[in-house]
């Protein structure tokens, strides 16, 4: 008999043999409402491109009042997490469709250049978050004048 790998019996789509151990504590309840035991997060669409000077993200986030929005930055990540509120006035059997997003969501970029975070800037137009993040010049130089103490 051939000896199952981890992934087959992971997979479940083969049987285990009496003999082999299972993979998980059968005395354990598995939740049958996936809500139950995670809280879905979406994830948010975004742009990201450059200028010479600067990368620019920019994500829809129509719906989303500006106090729910939340935008972390370090010099080469960003972070943007929001929290878009539904209509809840509505039930849910009177959709016909319910295809929006409505809820928690968020999304992190690695960034190709080094950025500056403190300089960066974040603005909403008409539901279009915008984030501009200057890029760290490397090839700058700047002299010091030497002080005598």
């Amino acid at each position: 008999m051939k000896k199952l790998s981890f992934f087959e019996k992971l997979k479940g789509g083969i049987r285990m043999t009496e003999t082999e151990e299972p993979l998980y504590d059968e005395t354990v309840e598995i939740p049958t409402e996936r809500e139950e035991w995670v809280e879905e997060e979406g994830q948010l669409s975004v742009d990201v491109y450059q200028t010479p000077k600067d990368i620019i993200v920019k994500a829809m986030v129509a719906g989303v009042d500006p106090e729910h929005l939340q935008v972390n930055i370090t010099r080469d990540m960003i972070t943007i997490k929001g929290k878009r509120e539904g209509n809840r006035t509505i039930s849910e059997e009177n959709y016909f469709a319910q295809e929006l997003y409505w809820g928690s969501f968020s999304r992190t970029i690695l960034l190709p250049h080094e950025i500056e975070p403190e300089e960066a800037e974040a603005t909403e137009c008409n539901g279009l978050l915008t984030v501009k993040l200057p890029k760290i010049d490397k090839d700058k130089k700047a002299t010091v004048k030497v002080k005598s103490v």
